[in-house]
Protein backbone atom coordinates (compact mmCIF):
# COMPACT_ATOMS: atom_id res chain seq x y z
CA UNK A 1 0.00 0.00 0.00
CA UNK A 2 1.64 3.33 -1.27
CA UNK A 3 1.28 6.04 1.57
CA UNK A 4 2.76 8.92 -0.63
CA UNK A 5 0.06 7.92 -3.21
CA UNK A 6 -2.75 7.81 -1.51
CA UNK A 7 -2.09 11.58 0.20
CA UNK A 8 -4.64 13.75 -1.94
CA UNK A 9 -2.52 16.83 -3.14
CA UNK A 10 -4.10 20.34 -2.05
CA UNK A 11 -4.64 22.97 -4.89
CA UNK A 12 -3.70 26.12 -3.83
CA UNK A 13 -5.31 29.49 -4.93
CA UNK A 14 -4.65 30.42 -8.73
CA UNK A 15 -3.53 26.82 -9.93
CA UNK A 16 -6.01 25.14 -12.65
CA UNK A 17 -5.39 21.91 -12.50
CA UNK A 18 -6.78 20.10 -16.03
CA UNK A 19 -7.16 16.48 -16.96
CA UNK A 20 -7.58 15.25 -20.46
CA UNK A 21 -6.91 11.59 -21.23
CA UNK A 22 -3.86 10.96 -19.71
CA UNK A 23 -2.28 13.85 -19.73
CA UNK A 24 -2.13 16.17 -16.38
CA UNK A 25 -1.70 20.27 -16.90
CA UNK A 26 -1.22 22.26 -14.64
CA UNK A 27 -1.35 26.22 -15.01
CA UNK A 28 -0.41 29.20 -12.33
CA UNK A 29 1.58 32.26 -11.68
CA UNK A 30 4.66 31.16 -12.68
CA UNK A 31 3.74 28.95 -15.72
CA UNK A 32 2.42 25.35 -17.56
CA UNK A 33 3.41 22.46 -16.80
CA UNK A 34 2.09 18.91 -18.39
CA UNK A 35 2.77 15.25 -17.21
CA UNK A 36 1.79 12.16 -18.66
CA UNK A 37 0.37 9.33 -16.55
CA UNK A 38 1.62 5.90 -17.05
CA UNK A 39 -1.24 3.42 -17.55
CA UNK A 40 -3.07 1.89 -14.75
CA UNK A 41 -2.61 5.23 -12.97
CA UNK A 42 -5.65 7.18 -12.58
CA UNK A 43 -5.94 11.43 -11.75
CA UNK A 44 -8.85 12.60 -10.58
CA UNK A 45 -10.02 16.25 -9.01
CA UNK A 46 -12.27 16.02 -6.07
CA UNK A 47 -12.68 19.46 -4.02
CA UNK A 48 -10.21 21.45 -4.29
CA UNK A 49 -7.32 18.36 -4.23
CA UNK A 50 -5.92 16.11 -6.84
CA UNK A 51 -6.74 12.28 -6.26
CA UNK A 52 -4.25 10.00 -7.54
CA UNK A 53 -5.69 6.04 -7.62
CA UNK A 54 -4.23 3.01 -9.29
CA UNK A 55 -6.31 -0.02 -10.99
CA UNK A 56 -4.86 -2.86 -9.91
CA UNK A 57 -2.00 -4.38 -7.44
CA UNK A 58 0.55 -5.39 -9.98
CA UNK A 59 4.50 -4.47 -8.67
CA UNK A 60 4.88 -1.62 -11.70
CA UNK A 61 1.74 0.25 -10.95
CA UNK A 62 2.20 -0.20 -7.07
CA UNK A 63 5.64 1.82 -7.82
CA UNK A 64 4.13 4.35 -10.51
CA UNK A 65 1.64 5.32 -7.90
CA UNK A 66 3.31 7.14 -5.77
CA UNK A 67 6.11 8.54 -8.60
CA UNK A 68 3.15 10.04 -10.00
CA UNK A 69 1.98 11.33 -7.05
CA UNK A 70 5.19 12.96 -5.97
CA UNK A 71 5.85 14.50 -10.04
CA UNK A 72 2.15 15.82 -9.83
CA UNK A 73 2.82 17.45 -6.05
CA UNK A 74 6.30 18.76 -7.36
CA UNK A 75 4.34 20.39 -10.72
CA UNK A 76 1.96 22.25 -8.32
CA UNK A 77 4.66 23.82 -6.04
CA UNK A 78 6.82 24.49 -9.44
CA UNK A 79 3.56 26.73 -10.82
CA UNK A 80 3.26 28.88 -7.64
CA UNK A 81 6.70 28.68 -5.71
CA UNK A 82 9.44 27.69 -8.58
CA UNK A 83 12.40 26.03 -7.62
CA UNK A 84 16.18 27.01 -7.58
CA UNK A 85 19.93 25.68 -7.54
CA UNK A 86 22.63 27.08 -6.48
CA UNK A 87 26.34 26.71 -7.66
CA UNK A 88 29.75 27.60 -6.99
CA UNK A 89 33.28 28.05 -9.00
CA UNK A 90 36.29 27.63 -6.87
CA UNK A 91 39.85 27.72 -8.40
CA UNK A 92 42.22 30.50 -9.30
CA UNK A 93 40.67 31.80 -12.39
CA UNK A 94 37.70 30.06 -12.88
CA UNK A 95 35.06 31.95 -13.70
CA UNK A 96 31.69 31.73 -16.32
CA UNK A 97 29.75 34.13 -17.86
CA UNK A 98 26.60 34.66 -19.65
CA UNK A 99 26.02 35.89 -22.98
CA UNK A 100 22.07 35.31 -24.18
CA UNK A 101 21.23 32.09 -23.54
CA UNK A 102 24.80 30.82 -23.81
CA UNK A 103 27.01 30.03 -20.86
CA UNK A 104 31.33 30.36 -21.12
CA UNK A 105 33.32 28.64 -18.19
CA UNK A 106 37.24 29.04 -17.73
CA UNK A 107 37.96 26.31 -15.67
CA UNK A 108 41.18 25.30 -16.52
CA UNK A 109 40.80 23.84 -20.65
CA UNK A 110 42.64 25.25 -23.44
CA UNK A 111 39.48 26.87 -24.80
CA UNK A 112 36.06 27.60 -22.84
CA UNK A 113 33.29 25.57 -22.19
CA UNK A 114 30.25 26.62 -23.75
CA UNK A 115 27.08 25.53 -22.87
CA UNK A 116 23.52 26.25 -23.76
CA UNK A 117 20.80 26.79 -21.16
CA UNK A 118 17.21 24.84 -22.52
CA UNK A 119 14.36 27.23 -22.63
CA UNK A 120 12.28 27.55 -19.28
CA UNK A 121 15.28 27.95 -16.89
CA UNK A 122 16.45 31.47 -16.02
CA UNK A 123 20.61 31.45 -15.14
CA UNK A 124 22.16 34.45 -13.11
CA UNK A 125 26.05 34.69 -12.73
CA UNK A 126 27.30 36.25 -9.74
CA UNK A 127 30.68 38.06 -8.94
CA UNK A 128 31.87 35.33 -12.22
CA UNK A 129 31.75 32.28 -9.52
CA UNK A 130 28.22 32.00 -8.16
CA UNK A 131 25.55 31.02 -10.34
CA UNK A 132 21.84 30.57 -9.47
CA UNK A 133 19.66 28.52 -11.63
CA UNK A 134 15.59 29.08 -11.67
CA UNK A 135 12.66 27.20 -13.03
CA UNK A 136 9.21 25.41 -12.60
CA UNK A 137 10.09 22.07 -13.56
CA UNK A 138 11.96 20.51 -10.71
CA UNK A 139 13.40 17.79 -12.46
CA UNK A 140 14.80 20.73 -15.28
CA UNK A 141 16.44 22.38 -12.38
CA UNK A 142 18.00 19.76 -11.06
CA UNK A 143 19.42 18.33 -14.55
CA UNK A 144 20.71 21.51 -15.64
CA UNK A 145 22.27 22.29 -12.29
CA UNK A 146 24.15 18.19 -12.79
CA UNK A 147 25.40 19.35 -16.50
CA UNK A 148 26.57 22.09 -14.86
CA UNK A 149 28.94 20.16 -12.31
CA UNK A 150 30.02 17.44 -15.01
CA UNK A 151 31.83 20.43 -16.97
CA UNK A 152 34.11 20.28 -14.15
CA UNK A 153 33.80 17.97 -11.11
CA UNK A 154 35.04 19.20 -7.44
CA UNK A 155 38.43 17.67 -7.33
CA UNK A 156 39.14 15.84 -3.96
CA UNK A 157 42.68 16.91 -3.58
CA UNK A 158 42.52 20.44 -4.97
CA UNK A 159 38.71 21.61 -3.70
CA UNK A 160 38.99 23.35 -7.57
CA UNK A 161 35.70 22.94 -9.53
CA UNK A 162 31.73 23.40 -10.06
CA UNK A 163 30.20 22.51 -6.95
CA UNK A 164 26.65 22.90 -5.37
CA UNK A 165 26.22 25.71 -2.99
CA UNK A 166 27.10 24.20 0.17
CA UNK A 167 28.64 20.57 -0.85
CA UNK A 168 31.23 19.72 1.39
CA UNK A 169 34.32 17.51 0.02
CA UNK A 170 36.27 15.79 1.72
CA UNK A 171 39.31 16.51 1.34
CA UNK A 172 42.08 13.96 0.48
CA UNK A 173 45.74 13.55 0.82
CA UNK A 174 48.10 13.76 -1.92
CA UNK A 175 51.10 11.80 -2.17
CA UNK A 176 53.75 11.56 0.66
CA UNK A 177 57.37 11.66 -0.60
CA UNK A 178 60.74 10.71 0.98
Amino acid sequence: MSRIGNKPIAIPGGVEVKVAGPTVSVKGPLGKLDWSVAPGIAVAVENGQIVVSRSSDDRRVRALHGLVRAELNNMVQGVTKGYEQSMEITGVGYKTQIQGRTMSFNVGYINPVTYQVPAGIDVKVDKQTIINIKGVDKRLVGQVAANLRAIKPPDVYKQKGVRYMGEVLRKKEGKTGK
